[in-house]
């Protein structure tokens, strides 16, 4: 199995601190500046320049977190599913203006969806019509921006729920994200598959991986090595696919960045 080249998620600020880690191999980096109110409206200029003069002379790949606290793509009030709209569209300002390619927005679809799949009628498909109310202008404002959307796993138990719902737009600029720790925390929580299921249902589909360790209890955003996630199976897993996903590691501890990726180098997994 080859080592595939891992990157990191950060803030502009804490770029300074593993530069030469992120920018001898060109690694993948992901920008965490644009995911609130302020960031997209009166300091958004502000933190553009200062991502921008954080990524100077980095030539890998880049792609931003979008917003998502009370941001549900699946909001059932019409009068405020425009209001979603337009900060997703802000964030994909954001991430044209910083140079990324690549914007991560969170699911709708949780262990209630799951559940209540087969309770109403015609369920499924009055959920993806709320969702495409919200993301049809964003899907094609990123089509003309050449940023992919790449959707993350929350609390999906089922990966392909997720899946179906990005083909249903028919559009390139709509992909699949993975983390591992949520997948992880969803099978302990809600019976979901292991995580390298996820990537496996993903298939070419998947373009971006959140790489974290957990306990199962909690979202804890720990190194790798530290949780339970069997690694060298997600990595093989990883190995298969030919969509070249940015995988990035997502820490609470950025000072824990170097013994994450010390433990998936020493397992031959990363480089």
């Amino acid at each position: 199995m080859t080592p595939l080249k891992i990157g990191a998620c950060m803030m502009s600020h804490e770029v300074s601190d593993h530069r030469d880690w992120l920018f001898d191999a060109d690694r993948d980096i992901e920008l965490q500046d644009f995911g609130s109110y302020q960031a997209l409206t009166h300091e958004l200029d502000d933190r553009v320049a200062a991502a921008k003069a954080a990524l100077s002379g980095h030539h890998g790949r880049v792609g931003i977190h979008g917003p998502y606290e009370g941001l549900d793509m699946d909001n059932k009030d019409p009068e405020l599913r425009p209001l979603i709209t337009a900060r997703f569209l802000k964030a994909l300002e954001a991430a044209d203006r910083v140079g990324a390619r690549q914007m991560v927005l969170h699911s709708p679809y949780k262990r209630w969806y799951q559940w209540n799949l087969f309770n109403k009628p015609d369920y499924a498909a009055t959920v993806l019509g709320r969702v495409h109310d919200i993301m049809k202008p964003v899907v094609e404002q990123a089509e003309a921006l050449g940023v992919t959307l790449v959707i993350e796993n929350i609390l999906d138990v089922d990966p392909a729920t997720r899946r179906d719902m990005v083909d249903s737009f028919g559009s390139d600029a709509i992909a699949l994200s993975i983390d591992t720790g949520h997948a992880h925390l969803a099978r302990r929580m809600s019976g979901a598959a292991p995580v390298d299921y996820f990537v496996r249902d993903a298939g070419d589909q998947l373009k971006h991986v959140h790489i974290q360790d957990l306990d199962g209890h909690a979202d804890r955003h720990w190194a790798p090595g530290e949780g339970e996630i069997h690694w060298v199976e997600v990595f093989r897993a990883l190995a298969d696919c030919q969509s070249a996903p940015h995988l990035v590691l997502e820490l609470r501890r950025k000072t824990d960045i170097p013994k994450g990726f010390a433990h998936l180098q020493g397992l031959g997994l990363a480089i």
